[in-house]
Parts: structure tokens; sequence; C-alpha cells
């Protein structure tokens, strides 16, 4: 595994420093109650649960009134920040190259009536077999993979995503901006291994990797087991009258009768899933039609070819039984080898699940109560800043651990146990902010006056069908869908 550091610790502590001071100059509105709002937040020992607690920690040295004062009134120059997180080294593949994973992840606000931009976000867990939606804040996080059995990966960019936003032209935006920034920042040069991208079935793969195509990218996502595919168009007949047909067979996931033998097939033993089964077919593309995305493109639709995975497992670490996992690669002839690598680099994409849980449980990323998505995106980042520096202090910190852990080595420590130690470094890395003025607090509203400008109510934004309507009869949902022949 190629890893963020070298080990050394004077190295290490160097490099924090750069981007303290670096990340110091991308505030430039009240940086100074900012930036020690993030050390209070990294200097913190216990789970953030309230943003207004982080005030009584030694490392801010203002009142609690600054700190929403600098949420609401503050500035952060994003696309100056965006482009120092894009200088800190990033970790990379056992062969060198460099895995991008994108997910969204929702900041949940059912009960804020008076919060603006609002839209029905998925949520799972909270019922069984079902999929409920919650109003919220929905966030697009692109992030770098590392290798090995470890939590930790390298956010590069977040942003949100607004009502009538399309998630894959977004997404495509978002993650080439992040790839531009790296080629610019020197983590990617010519010569190097291409960047592979990898998501989940909630994305279209065959459009990400349209719009990403003049990019020295690959596009891996998983698929729903009801896709249909389609495969090359056979040869032309001589003395054939009539268009030429653009799509050949089909490939349903759903019928092994249509599948034919696999161009690749490998079976290796694993730690946690026992023995994988692995399958590829080439060059199958899904038949496109002119509806929702497609229907701004000009000239015939496209033929996007790629590479079919079928992952089979013997078992699942969680003990329920284990599906297949159908993967679609934007290589249109991967080699055995190449596809190997491909499934685990699929798995590596959860992840950004442990990211998800260490932003929002431990560092309290969705704990305040902010009225404004702006000061929402401003405290968004402070938190990815916070996750950034204890990436950086992996190999300097000590490992404080609870008398009932287990020792681990500088580079197998959790974010959480980086956390803990990072106030003995704090000292040796500076802080750039200034000391605070004595000020007094405003008289604020005065005793028995009611207020007389209630803040506004907002609808949550919902995306409806055109041939849905309040008199439209629902339909049962089927227990045996028809497979998806098209899109």
């Amino acid at each position: 595994m190629i890893s963020v550091h070298d080990g050394a610790p004077a190295n290490a502590v160097g490099r924090l420093a750069g981007f303290r001071h670096e990340f110091y100059r991308c505030l430039t509105a009240r940086a100074d109650a900012l930036f020690e709002l993030v050390d209070a937040l990294l200097c913190g020992d216990t789970v953030v649960r309230s943003p207004v607690e982080l005030t009584l920690a030694g490392e801010h040295r203002r009142g609690h009134g600054s700190l929403y004062a600098a949420l609401n009134h503050g500035r952060i120059d994003v696309d100056r920040l965006r482009s120092a997180l894009a200088t800190v080294p990033v970790p990379r593949a056992g062969d060198g190259r460099i895995v991008l994973a994108v997910d969204v992840t929702c900041w949940l606000r059912p009960e804020a009536h008076t919060v603006p931009q609002r839209v029905l976000c998925h949520t799972y867990g909270r019922g069984k077999d079902q999929t409920i939606m919650v109003p919220g804040w929905p966030y697009s996080l692109v992030t770098a993979l590392e290798t090995g059995r470890s939590s930790w990966t390298a956010p590069l960019d977040v942003r949100r995503l607004s009502p009538g936003d399309d998630t894959a032209t977004v997404t495509a935006g978002q993650l080439r901006d992040v790839i531009e920034r790296l080629i610019t920042a020197g983590q990617w040069q010519p010569g190097d291994p291409e960047v592979w991208i990898v998501a989940d079935a909630g994305y279209d793969g065959p459009r990400l990797a349209f719009l990403l195509a003049d990019l020295p990218v690959k596009v891996l996502v998983r698929m729903r087991s009801d896709r249909v595919l389609r495969r090359p168009a056979p040869p032309r007949m001589s003395g054939t009258a009539g268009r030429p047909p653009r799509h050949g067979g089909e490939f349903v996931f759903g019928d092994p009768a249509t599948w034919n033998d696999p161009d690749t097939a490998t079976t290796t033993d694993t730690r946690l899933y026992g023995t994988a089964t692995v399958r590829s077919w080439h060059r199958l593309h899904p038949r496109l039609t002119h509806r929702t995305a497609w229907t701004s493109e000009h000239g015939p639709l496209p033929i996007i070819e790629g590479t079919v995975i079928l992952l089979s497992v013997e078992r699942l670490p969680s003990g329920a039984n284990p599906k297949p996992v159908w993967l679609w690669w934007s290589h249109p002839t991967a080699t055995t080898d190449e596809v190997d690598l491909a499934w685990q680099a699929f798995l590596r994409r959860f992840d950004i699940e442990h990211t998800f849980r260490m932003l929002k449980q431990t560092l309290g990323w969705t704990s305040p109560k902010l009225r404004d998505p702006a000061a929402a995106d401003r405290w968004t980042w402070l938190v990815l800043a916070v996750y950034t520096q204890l990436r950086l202090a992996r190999g300097a910190v000590a490992d404080l651990r609870r008398p009932w852990e287990r020792p681990a080595p500088a580079e197998r420590l959790t974010p959480a146990r980086v956390r803990r130690g990072f106030r003995h470094l704090r000292a040796k890395s500076g802080s750039p902010a200034a000391a605070p003025k004595p000020c007094r607090p405003g008289p604020g509203r005065p005793p028995g006056r009611r207020n007389h400008h209630p803040a506004t109510r907002h609808e949550v934004h919902i995306v409806t069908s055109a041939k849905t309507s309040n008199d439209t009869k629902r339909t049962k949902k089927s227990n045996n869908p028809r497979p998806r022949r098209k899109g």
C-alpha cells in the first residue's frame, strides 16, 4: 500500500502546518473565529453533539455568540480551499493509480419548516425493507480511496445538490473539476495509470463515462439486477436492404440463458467473503432512448460500450444471504487481471461509509440547527478541513488509547484515535489566529417584546412525474418487475 505519509513526524508536522496556514488564508471573513472553531473541533475528545459546546474548549478563546456569527456571516474562499485539498498527498492503489469514490449523503432536516432548499432524501434502515423519504439537504462527496484494511479516505470535494439538479450532470462536473485540480497540482501526470471512479447503483455509469470521455478516467458502477444490455450489432450482410441495426442481442441480467460463455472467469479466496467467483463479458452497452437527460443531446444517441462484471461470493460478514453484484466498467475489453483489480476497487468504495459516520457521529457535521443553506455549506467545509488535518497528523500523534483498546502503529490509527492526540500536536503546528478583542454582548430583544418578523416557511421540493396527478390511481408495485431494457 502506498501511504499518504512517509512516517517521519517532522515531515508530517511540516505538511500539517503548511495546510493550516493555507486554510487560514481561505477564510476571508471572520477568519479568526472560524479557525478557532476548527481547532476546538480538532482538539475535542468526545462526540460533538452541539457546536456551541465547542466554545467551552480551551482552544476556542471567544464567546459562544461569535461561533454562530462566524457561521452565519463568515466567508470561505471555496475555490482556494478545493485547490489546497488537491495539493495534499492523496492515497493510491497498489499500482500507483488514484481511485475516486463518489456518493451522496443527506443532512436530514425533517422538522425545519423555515429552512429553504430542502428536498426529499432517500433514507435506509428506518423500516423493514422500506425506503423512507425524509426532507433534508443532499451533499455529493468525492473522496480518494486507500487500499488495505483501513477506514481512512481523502475527501477532495463536496457539493450540495439544489432542488431540480440532475445528479449525473452535477456529479460529472464535480468529478471533472476534481480531476483537473489533481492534474494541476501534479498528482496525476501523463504516463500515469488512469484514474478510476467507482460509484453505487444510484449513478448512471454510461452517462458519466460519456460526459468524462475526454479525461484519463475509467468509470466503474454497480448496476441493478433487472437491467438489460445489448451486444454489438452484427455485421451487415451484403444485399440487405433497410437501415443497419445499431444493437445486437440482449444480455438480460436475470436470465442466464442470454449470457453465453464469459470472456474472463476467475476464482479468488478472500478472508471476509470466502470464495469469490468473478465473470465478465466484453462490449456490452445500454440501449439509450430520447428521454430524461439524453433529450438535450444532439445527433444520434451514442453507443457506450463497457465490460459487465458479475461478482458472486460465498458468504457475507453479516451472515446475510449473499446476492450477486453486477458491475459495469467503461473499459470495453478488460483483461483478467484488470477485472480482478476492478471488483476489488469497488469493494473499497464502502470505505466512504466510514467517512460519513466519522463526519456525522463523531465530528457532529449534521448536529447544528442552521437555517441558512450557505451557513450549512460553510460548516461542511470546516468539517472537511478538520478531517484533512487529522489525515495529515496520522504519522505524528501519539496513540492515546483507552485501557480496553489494543495498541496500534501510527499508520493503523483510526481518525477518532488521531483526534485524541491532536491537542499535543497543535502547539507544534502553530495557529495563525489572532487573540480576541474584548467586547460586550449586544442588548438583544427587549424583554416582553414579541417578534413581529417571523421566519418565512418553505415547502419541501418534490420531483413529480408528468403522468402523476391527484386523481390518478396508484397501482401496487409488482413482485416480479419487468427487466429494464431502455435507459
